[in-house]
């Protein structure tokens, strides 16, 4: 059954994507594999990322050693379709393909369309898949995007709904969709059923089996992403909008650091977190369409520009961080640092040279929010805050450095996008209720769980002086751990007007309640 290249909707051609999708007994539409056939199949939908106006990366996999024949258009008939060379899909790379496509128009709807040659048999063919993404506009067009995180957490796999979150952002047709981290949960295992309070049960359909156990091996991490992408929702997501990825601690396994000890952790059998995260990197560029860097393979942080509004840069707050600890230190040193000083280096040129209105800081985790890595005691910094309110100390030095170097270099209009916390909020950082004051106020807004356990409220910490606008988190009755079937499962939408250029956003939930909504007007420098 192929696609059919019609003139399609936005909504109608994201239906006949899913097409590639059957509908199994219990209810699940599963990915194309499951069909019997003789030439390859392409088992996990498409995907497309880091878009930006001239360019964007395209993403299959395949169940076999194949050929991948790749082509795109303008138009959704394939009418005079650029033919690229074909590019080989191997076991080593998990049978995964992905190609940055160059040189296309700006502002432009991309339509691509991949075809699978058997390599032990040339002559058997798959059927073609499809997806659509639109580059970013190079005049002052209005631009829409949604983001959230936490994918999969807490025990709370793919149920007879789905991913019901990723539906309801598909229906809003952003230009890209910002996954702010914890995009899987390789140290989260499922299990068929789960007991819930009202005596219930919540009703997993696990399917596949490296989703038991917690990820060790490369194809267990590997596994995670497969099982994510069998929701037909995220995959109807994926084949009309552009995923921008980054990463947190469940990739890898929860709160991990250079300093995390398994020792004590039954559940590895590996013990050294340094194979753990390599081996968690590499399923993490193979799985999704993440620009690769030469320099450095396994680079997450970046900046993707997205025309002469927005900016968006990419933080990696895993990556280069010290060890977990209690990071009480009043000078910067190598233990203290999250970001690492290359990184702040680099986001500190970047933003100085950012010509875009808006500067979009998607950071991994929150400013000021309160998480600890030991959390029954109440011990070790996981995020940047200390939780004294007072001046800043360990993690939080880096980035009073950081909020100096804006309000000195003369930057504006950069706001703060996160997740990780399990819940929504919005914060107004005003140094003038701040322990440390020397920085220009702005925004911070928190979304997620997209599919995952609801839990907080977390306790904000004052260094920087953060006030709570907006929150919606489970109460004490409610408790925490919530199931996706709650509601309590948010994501953001931020809207910048083409002509007035003002940045609106607005904290929904998976039924597509708008919870709150600010809208914030430009600030010009001289």
């Amino acid at each position: 059954m192929s696609l059919k290249l019609k003139a399609l909707s936005r909504r109608s051609f994201l239906l006949s994507s899913g097409a590639t999708s059957l509908v199994a007994a219990s209810g699940l539409p599963l990915p194309y594999y499951a069909r019997a056939a003789q030439g390859p199949v392409f088992t996990h939908g498409v995907q497309s990322g880091d878009v930006d106006a001239s360019s964007g990366m395209i993403w299959g996999r395949v169940d076999r050693p194949s050929r991948i024949m790749m082509e795109y258009s303008t138009t959704e008939s394939f009418a005079n379709p650029v033919r690229l060379a074909p590019l080989n899909a191997l076991s080593s790379s998990d049978f995964t393909v992905k190609r940055l496509l160059t040189d296309l128009p700006a502002d432009q709807e991309i339509f691509y369309r991949f075809k699978a040659a058997d390599l032990s048999n040339i002559n058997e063919v798959s059927e073609p898949i499809t997806g659509r993404f639109r580059t970013a506009p190079t005049s002052k067009r209005s631009i829409r995007f949604v983001w959230s995180g936490d994918t999969v957490g807490q025990g709370w796999g793919i149920d007879e709904v789905g991913m019901k979150t990723y539906a309801t952002m598909a229906k809003h047709e952003p230009d890209f969709f910002l996954h702010s981290g914890d995009t899987i949960y390789a140290d989260g295992p499922i299990t068929e059923e789960v007991d819930l309070k009202d005596g219930k049960k919540w009703k997993n359909i696990v399917l596949v089996d490296e989703k038991r156990k917690v990820a060790e091996t490369l194809e267990e991490y590997r596994g995670q992403w497969k099982y994510n992408m069998l929701d037909r929702n995220v995959r109807e997501l994926s084949a009309i909008c552009p995923t921008f990825y980054q990463w947190d601690d469940h990739e890898v396994l929860n709160n991990w650091s250079s300093g995390k000890d398994l020792t004590a952790d039954d559940r590895y059998s590996e013990k050294s977190i340094a194979v753990l995260s390599a081996r968690a990197a590499q399923a993490f560029q193979e799985m999704t369409p993440i620009r690769y860097t030469p320099a450095e393979p396994g680079r997450v942080y970046r900046k993707i520009a997205h025309g002469p509004l927005v900016d968006v840069f990419f933080l990696d707050m895993r990556s280069y961080r010290g060890p977990n600890h209690d990071g009480m230190e009043t000078e910067q040193t190598a233990q203290s640092r999250i970001l690492g000083e290359q990184q702040v280096a680099w986001l500190k040129r970047e933003l100085a040279n950012s010509k875009a209105v808006w500067k979009v800081i998607a950071a991994d985790m929150p400013l000021s929010l309160i998480v600890w890595d030991d959390y029954k005691n109440a011990k070790g910094t996981e995020a940047v805050a200390q939780g004294d309110n007072g001046s800043p100390k360990g993690r939080e030095l880096e980035i009073a450095d950081l909020l100096r170097f804006i309000k000195t270099a003369g930057i504006v209009n950069t706001v703060w996008l996160t997740a990780d916390v399990h819940y929504t909020a919005a914060h107004y950082y005003n140094p003038e209720k701040a322990k440390f004051q020397d920085f220009e106020p702005f925004w911070e807004f928190v979304s997620g769980p997209l599919h995952a356990g609801t839990f907080g409220p977390n306790d904000l910490d004052q260094t920087f002086g953060p006030e709570l606008k907006f929150i919606k988190a489970p109460s004490a009755e409610q408790g925490q751990n919530l199931p996706p079937s709650e509601g309590f499962q948010f994501f953001g939408i931020v809207d910048v007007d083409g002509q007035t250029e003002q940045l609106t956003v607005r904290l929904m939930d998976r039924d597509d309640n708008e919870l709150y909504k600010v809208a914030l007007d430009p600030v010009h420098s001289a």
